[in-house]
């Protein structure tokens, strides 16, 4: 059976960088972070005040009441991310009406509305209380039934639970199902909570940083004196398509994906090794058939935790050699994105490659024993680059590669 090729024809982000591309680019551009401090958070118990700043979208123009009510907090930022992306790939209503189009969508939390539901059955000691908007609100398949409703959609339709690799696999899987002729076109994203009740459970096991006093410089992805992530949130939302299909209806390509690969660690539930990214890389680049030396930019998952970089830098090296190629996290800036991390960051690294940049590793001043042997800018390349790479890793040891090429 012959292979189809898998394109992207369209993009759209909610980001604490941005929530047009063009503010997003920019942001990139400039290496300028989307970190603040929440004062409100310690009055609910937080070890840490940081957290990346996201405003709530104003639905009430395009979306009436009770469309809006089913609408979770995440599902809200993919809804705004996927009408742009739609918008951004030339697809209007009508064609969503009258072709089969899927959604796969990365999402493993809805956290605060399981607790605004049960905090209003235990305050009124009524079920029904909770309101009937609360289950479709708190399940975690809340966005992709939301928006297969939403904009009409008649494909596959599924949500994926990875931990932070979830958005990354989205768009893998996504692929494999248009590479083997089983759709020509998938909504493919992910997208997460930003609220405090989504990140308490990580403040609680001491996975944030604690760097309250210079909010924008407390992520530091691979830096020696890096002491937790920051949590964030946002949703990216990329159009994949079957490359005939694109070109018969006059779409603009932005990328290839030309190679998907992911593994388990199969050890420990939390703490990453070494094996399993290098395992995740190697099968990347076997199925994009192509060899290390052809990558020209990875954007790393490293999440500024001390465990996770040391153990992706020990990855990239044995793969890809000493300082052979630019490695940045845009988690840097934006923090750690979570179920929505592997969409988002193939938006940015998309947005790069099209303006010929890599954005800075801001904060990485010092290398430690394990980062110095990677080619980590601290500042903005001006470099041209057509193929990169964007690592995504998740808690139970869940890893995915994506290799996405310009044409």
């Amino acid at each position: 059976m012959i292979m189809k090729r898998v394109v992207i024809t369209g993009m759209g982000i909610y980001s604490c960088l941005g929530t047009t591309l063009e503010q997003v680019r920019d942001a990139l551009y400039h290496g300028r972070s989307g970190i603040v401090c929440d004062p409100t958070r310690k009055q609910i118990g937080f070890r840490s005040t940081l957290t990346a700043h996201l405003d709530i979208p104003d639905l009430k123009p395009v979306l009436n009441r009770h469309q809006r009510a089913f609408l979770p907090e995440e599902g809200q930022y993919a809804y705004c991310a996927t009408l742009d992306a739609l918008k951004n790939a030339g697809i209007d209503e009508d064609y969503l009406l009258h072709n089969t189009v899927g959604i796969l969508y990365g999402n493993d939390s809805s956290a605060e509305a399981v607790m605004k539901g049960v905090d209003r059955i235990r305050l009124m000691k009524d079920t029904t209380m909770c309101g009937a908007a609360a289950i479709f609100q708190s399940m975690n398949s809340t966005i992709t039934m939301n928006l297969g409703c939403l904009f009409h959609l008649k494909g596959i339709n599924l949500t994926l639970s990875a931990a932070c690799a979830s958005g990354s696999h989205a768009i893998g899987l996504g692929a494999l199902l248009i590479r083997d002729g089983l759709q020509e076109m998938i909504i493919c994203g992910g997208a997460q909570e930003a609220n405090a009740i989504g990140a308490a459970a990580f403040d609680g096991i001491s996975a944030f940083s604690t760097r309250e006093d210079e909010p924008t410089k407390a992520s530091r992805p691979f830096d020696r004196d890096r002491d937790g992530l920051v949590p964030s949130g946002g949703a990216a939302t990329l159009i994949l398509e079957e490359y005939e299909h694109a070109v018969k209806r006059g779409a603009t390509i932005l990328g290839e994906v030309i190679g998907y690969g992911f593994s388990g660690n199969g050890e420990h539930i939390a703490n990453p090794n070494i094996s399993g990214p290098i395992a995740s890389l190697q099968n990347c680049l076997r199925d994009a058939g192509i060899k290390a030396e052809d990558i020209q930019y990875i954007n790393a998952h490293a999440t500024s935790t001390p465990i996770g970089d040391s153990s992706e830098a020990q990855a990239i090296f044995q793969v890809f050699g000493e300082k052979t190629v630019p490695v940045t996290s845009t988690k840097s800036m934006t923090g750690h994105e979570m179920w929505a991390a592997g969409a988002t960051e193939t938006v940015y690294s998309l947005l790069m490659m099209h303006n010929d940049f890599i954005a800075p590793n801001i904060n990485f001043e010092n290398p430690d024993e394990d980062s110095q042997h990677l080619w980590i800018p601290s500042t903005r390349l001006d470099k041209h680059f057509d193929t990169f790479l964007n690592n995504s890793f998740g808690f139970g040891g869940t890893n995915s590669s994506l290799i996405i090429r310009k044409i």
